[in-house]
């Protein structure tokens, strides 16, 4: 049985889930009956609990304390995880952060995100449990801890690698079935890769140069990241070598994996050979060198029987994200640093057709209507489903600053932007944000990006950001930005946003921010208390709503937005 099958919103426990549930698990495999007894409410659910709140899956804490049940299990402290704390931003009836996640589906090209939930921009449209705000960290001044903190103190642990270490043990684990950290040297950074961002160690792993998302990406807003991809075996050879590792076969499925995610005809590749890969990729009717390639029907090599879909990823299909402290140099500049807030890992197990993921939408709505709260199949170590082919997971710091799993619950914060907001391709950011085609393969850079427009619009994005949300962060608690990139009204200083060099001025923080986010976060990791939240405030943020008050003035339709992911790049 399909496993996204498996994914079951609903409210207390009935007789009609559990014969539900019952028929689908005698469909089941072994695997995925213990997923559906999270579903059931039965013996057979270790990870369900009954509360007032009716049907709660718990998370395995990372050890057994007083209190707790077998394995470390607990009730969730927060079952709507999935809103993420800028949800709870006072938007004052005008300031939209919103729309960059929150979209109606875009008509016209087979976009195969059909949610359609642009009209939860600025409409705090939650579930009663969920009105109250629950991510606890917002409301605590940490100010005191923060300057108790030595500026050298944290520049040397952030400049610590909790990486390597964390390979290191991993690789010690051998009844772990998750994601094995396989990327030797990553806390390096740019030196892991190559100027094409292929990993050097022969992982397969390849960066690419993106515009982080508005804004909790920006680093001035408290973190530095990089992405890679991986495709699948297959994706990487010929079709007479299907075990040896071809570089111009990757970078060529690479390249139209990265047109069909775009939905563009042509794209800019690295210099390939045609000769060697036998297929005429430019269409000029002959075989030699070229950078550019046409999209195909099928991808190459031993991929060949893959169908090329537009928007979305082929099976097998990897992403790894790691998140990480500011870096600064001797400049006073922001660096990427050894250290590690988070590694995200997502693989797609499955691939969902369109006609699939269209019905899935409309089941998504129905419940939405309904108001039921959503769960995802628990695969253990292994993470959790979204319910569209992708399965994710996460690592985070410990107390002493090593990364250690997620738990339940501290997972589930990531399903909620991972699985049902319009604006994404295919439950994934970053790759339909890469600067396109040759150019956008290596390890990030902000120096030198432009500020390009949004896919159809013409200003550019971090300008359009600051205007629309008000403010340098969604919760317009950014004052740097705000004393840097506006105007004493509040307005925005257009004439010298659009004046600035690239991306890099526009978004990331001086030396003394940096360092005092930095601080603020390492109280965080002490404290243990991911589930109140994982946003870096110093002193709380005044633009937070406690509790959503059903008098509250949603955005006015002039202040609502359409918005397309994707990067409008400067044509090379």
């Amino acid at each position: 049985m399909p496993s996204s099958t498996i994914r079951v919103l609903f409210g207390a426990p009935s007789y009609r889930h559990l014969a539900v549930v019952a028929g689908m698990a005698a469909a089941c495999t072994r695997a995925e009956s213990d997923n559906l007894a999270h579903l059931a409410g039965s013996t057979l659910a270790p990870n369900l609990v009954v509360n007032s709140h009716g049907a709660r899956p718990v998370s395995p804490a990372p050890s057994p304390a007083a209190g707790e049940g077998p394995g470390g299990q607990r009730p969730l402290d927060n079952p709507e995880a999935l809103i993420p704390p800028q949800c709870y931003t006072k938007t004052e009836g005008r300031n939209n952060p919103c729309y960059v996640c929150h979209q109606d589906p875009i008509e016209g090209d087979g976009h195969e995100n059909r949610l359609g939930d642009g009209y939860l921009q600025g409409d705090y449209n939650f579930s009663e449990f969920a009105e109250t705000n629950h991510w606890k960290n917002l409301f605590v001044d940490r100010s005191e801890r923060v300057a108790a903190i030595s500026d050298q103190a944290i520049v040397d642990y952030v400049n610590t690698d909790n990486y390597t270490p964390w390979l290191e043990r991993m690789a010690k684990e051998p009844t772990f079935r998750g994601y094995k950290p396989d990327l030797a040297g990553l806390h390096r950074g740019k030196l892991a890769f190559d100027g094409q961002g292929l990993a050097l160690d022969g992982s397969a792993w390849v960066a690419f140069n993106y515009m982080p998302m508005p804004s909790t990406f920006w680093p001035t807003n408290g973190s530095t990241d990089d992405v890679m991809i991986r495709l699948p075996v297959a994706f990487r050879a010929t079709s007479d070598a299907p075990m040896v590792f071809s570089r111009d076969i990757y970078f060529a499925n690479l390249a139209i994996l990265e047109a069909a995610i775009k939905n563009v005809t042509e794209i800019d590749t690295p210099e390939l050979d045609e000769a060697k890969l036998g297929a005429d990729l430019n269409g000029d009717g002959k075989l030699g060198p070229t950078r550019r390639l046409r999209r195909p029907t099928h991808y190459l090599g031993a991929a060949k029987d893959t169908e090329v879909v537009s928007f979305l990823y082929p099976r097998g299909t990897e992403f790894l994200h790691t998140v990480r402290y500011l870096g600064v140099d001797e400049r006073g500049e922001t660096t990427i640093p050894p250290r590690m807030k988070e590694v995200r890992y997502m693989v797609k197990h499955k691939f969902v057709p369109k006609f699939a993921v269209a019905g899935l939408y409309d089941n998504e709505v129905q419940e939405k209507i309904e108001g039921n709260p959503p769960y995802f199949a628990d695969f253990r170590d292994r993470g959790l489903d979204n319910g569209f082919g992708w399965r994710l997971q996460g690592f985070i710091e410990d107390q002493r600053g090593d990364l250690r799993p997620n738990t339940y619950e501290e997972t589930l914060f990531c399903m909620g932007c991972h699985s049902t907001i319009g604006t994404t391709i295919d439950k994934v950011f970053s790759f339909a944000r890469k600067v396109d085609g040759a150019k956008g393969f290596g390890y990030i850079d902000l120096h030198a990006m432009p500020d390009a427009p949004a896919h159809g619009e013409s200003v550019g994005q971090i300008l359009t950001y600051l205007q629309r949300s008000g403010g340098g962060s969604e919760f317009r608690n950014n004052e740097e930005m705000a004393t840097r990139w506006f105007n004493a009204d509040g307005s925005v200083a257009v004439d010298k946003v659009a004046a600035a060099p690239d991306v890099f001025t526009l978004i990331t923080p001086s030396r003394e921010r940096a360092l005092a986010l930095n601080k603020a976060y390492r109280v965080l990791v002490q404290d243990q208390s991911f589930l109140g939240g994982r946003d870096a405030t110093v002193v709380p943020p005044s633009n937070v709503l406690a509790r959503v008050e059903d008098d509250m003035k949603p955005l006015a339709p002039e202040f609502r937005y359409r918005w397309d992911i994707r990067v409008a790049w400067p044509r090379q």
